[in-house]
């Protein structure tokens, strides 16, 4: 039986891919201690790795796909074919924030007082070439961790360091000076296996689920019996992907109207609809909008 080698990455996005990968149709099934999850699907054989790595492993071949950041794959300068953007995380479900930042009573306020100045960071090569690009001539350490504390430490003068919500950076009393880029999480594919017909359906497949589970999230769908003497009414306060679905019921002078609505509005539709005449209203979970 043909496989494909899919990797997951490991850390703060694990449960999140987990999470989303059950939403889209597969059961995985992490173990402690296990590099090897188990999966409901005998055409995947998966690994869980760091975020860092991924996007080497899936372009030397020992991974066919991985699931890893835009910021890694430009740290690591990797040649892979990219699948998909896929936006979402644990905390916000947003695009994540690479940033310079300082003490908070430090004397730098922009970027170009770093000259000759020392900067902690673990995306060591993309923060070099940004400040080559920039002229700017600046020491870049790498950091193993706990890199907000070099500068309240004074072993660095900044750190390049990412952010969701600031929260981390504003307890250690830093402030942000520049951003840096912004990243998000991608689905990346080892271009050998991008050629294989085969790989390659099994991918554009998994990426077409994962999206539409990420479409899905925050909406959901609306069904309800309206009469006829109402029913150009409500249809025109339905929101929808493109038109909603109108059906008679069976030897009535009614219909059953469905559509699919963003969750934020649902508290406010619903009393209109009532109000109007409405019956039978039915608000209900989406897995997947492709």
């Amino acid at each position: 039986m043909k496989q494909l080698k899919l990797g997951l990455p490991k850390g703060s996005l694990e449960v999140a891919t987990i999470e989303l990968f059950e939403k889209a149709g597969w059961l995985i099934k992490p173990a402690a201690r296990n590099y090897f999850p188990k999966i409901d699907d005998p055409e995947l054989d998966c690994s869980i790795c760091r975020p860092q790595e991924m996007s080497r492993y899936v372009e030397g071949g020992m991974l066919d796909a991985g699931i890893t950041g835009k910021d890694w794959t430009m740290e690591n300068d990797s040649d892979t074919v990219l699948v998909c953007d896929l936006i979402y995380s644990k905390v916000s479900k947003r695009p994540t924030r690479w940033v310079i930042a300082v003490a908070g009573d430090s004397e730098v306020r922009t970027i170009n007082d770093l000259h000759g100045k020392k900067i902690s960071t673990e995306l060591v090569n993309v923060t070099r070439r940004f400040f080559a690009d920039k002229g700017i001539d600046v020491d870049i350490e790498f950091s193993w961790g706990a890199t907000e504390a070099k500068v309240v430490s004074g072993l660095a003068d900044a750190i390049v360091e990412v952010t969701e919500t600031e929260s981390t950076i504003r307890a250690h009393g830093l402030r942000i000076i520049h951003e840096l880029m912004q990243s998000n999480t991608q689905f990346i594919a080892n271009r050998a296996a991008w050629e294989d017909p085969w790989k390659r359906e099994k991918i554009e497949n998994i990426a077409l689920l994962l999206q539409g589970a990420l479409r899905a999230d925050r909406i959901v769908g609306l069904k309800m019996n309206v009469p006829d003497a109402i029913i150009e009414e409500i249809v025109a306060i339905l929101p929808s992907i493109n038109a909603p679905t109108v059906a008679s019921l069976y030897n009535q002078d009614w219909y059953s109207v469905e559509t699919v609505v963003s969750e934020d509005i649902v508290r406010d539709l619903i009393p209109k609809l009532k109000k109007l005449g409405a019956e039978g209203i039915i608000e209900y979970s989406l897995n997947k909008v492709i």
